[in-house]
């Protein structure tokens, strides 16, 4: 027997408010983020254009990179927020994934290849030195730090209130978080403002050495920042648009529900998968204990389900199969408890040292 459970709407309105009231905060901080790129982008351009820099221009393409990258963030929570239809019945929720991977193709394409292009310009044609254009490259770097550093401060804001409503570290929140735009946000404030420094360093370096290797250096570096945080993106997006399962701590909360329901005398399979931010499927095989006629399982499966609903909220689709299980079945459950207690026990522990 398998059934379906849909929540009520008085808890489906209230899901709605709540992810509708994050995606506004997230949305004013990609905003921010876009604002400060935008501006920051053109003048990195004017002063590499002016200095000669190979540095500073490897940080214009870097910030026009992100403010691409930003359009596509802010098209990801708009689509992401479509009603299921027939051709997409669990929702448009991975909307948000893809979006997220196509920002890191652009962070690795227009950032990191181009910064590895101007460091090796820069080693076989040299520059010009100009000591009055790098000064003014210098200003437009320590303004764009500044801005830069804004943004960040603005994403690590959003991070640390999520962190305390799930009741976390914020360093767990960055390892853990389901929101891929903002993380998105995070990585690509974070990686400029770093490659900022390289610049500096390399201009600074350059102006008082006269060697162009420093800020072919720097360009380098600025590659391959851009180019591992791409890499980390890509990664993270891939896993969850082919299908990826929910925390294992949840994981396990939920079979140690399902197991302590009298009613049922093994749960011999636990599937999830993340649908979205706030969007879960899960599935399971039951077995019940003997003696409930057609009627009585149908009565428990709905209260079963409705309050797995209640408990975890963002579990939207949610499908019990009632199964005879077999000795090979039990077995097969029980390795897979012991499994999951294990990876949980290894999240804690990391948890623990963060």
């Amino acid at each position: 027997m398998d059934t379906d459970h849909a929540p009520d709407s008085g808890h489906g309105s209230d899901r709605s408010g709540a992810r509708q009231g994050k995606d506004a905060r997230t949305a004013v901080t990609v905003f921010v983020a876009l604002g400060a790129n935008l501006v920051i982008a053109l003048a990195k351009a004017v002063g590499g254009i002016f200095a000669g820099s190979p540095a500073l221009l490897s940080e214009a393409a870097h910030s026009v990179a992100d403010s691409l990258n930003e359009v596509f963030l802010l098209a990801s929570l708009k689509r992401s927020r479509r009603a299921p239809d027939d051709q997409h019945p669990f929702g448009y929720g991975k909307e948000r994934y893809f979006w997220a991977l196509l920002a890191a193709v652009g962070i690795f394409v227009m950032g990191g290849c181009f910064s590895f292009f101007q460091g090796a310009e820069a080693l076989s044609a040299g520059s010009s030195e100009d000591h009055s254009g790098y000064l003014v490259g210098l200003g437009v770097l320590g303004v764009a730090l500044i801005a830069e550093g804004s943004s960040l401060v603005r994403a690590l804001v959003q991070v640390r209130g999520h962190a305390r409503e799930a009741g976390r570290s914020m360093a767990t929140e960055l390892r853990r978080g389901d929101d891929p735009t903002l993380r998105t946000v995070l990585a690509e404030d974070s990686t400029a403002c770093l490659g900022v420094v390289f610049a500096l360093l390399g201009m600074w370096l350059h102006m008082i050495t006269g060697q162009v290797v420093y800020e072919a250096t720097a360009s380098f570096l600025i590659g391959a920042l851009l180019v591992y945080v791409a890499y980390r993106l890509a990664r993270e997006s891939r896993g969850r648009l082919i299908g990826e399962a929910i925390d294992p701590v949840q994981r396990r909360e939920l079979r140690r529900f399902l197991e302590s329901q009298p009613e049922i005398d093994t749960v011999t399979t636990l599937l999830t998968m993340r649908l979205g931010n706030d969007s879960t499927l899960v599935a399971a095989r039951v077995d019940l204990v003997p003696g409930h006629d057609s009627e009585e399982v149908e009565e428990v499966l709905v209260r079963v389900k409705t309050a797995m609903a209640e408990l975890w909220p963002h579990a939207d689709q949610i499908f019990l199969d009632v199964t005879d299980a077999s000795a090979k079945d039990r077995a097969k459950a029980h390795a897979d408890r012991q499994a999951l207690e294990e990876t949980v026990a290894a999240v804690e522990r990391e948890d623990g040292e963060a």
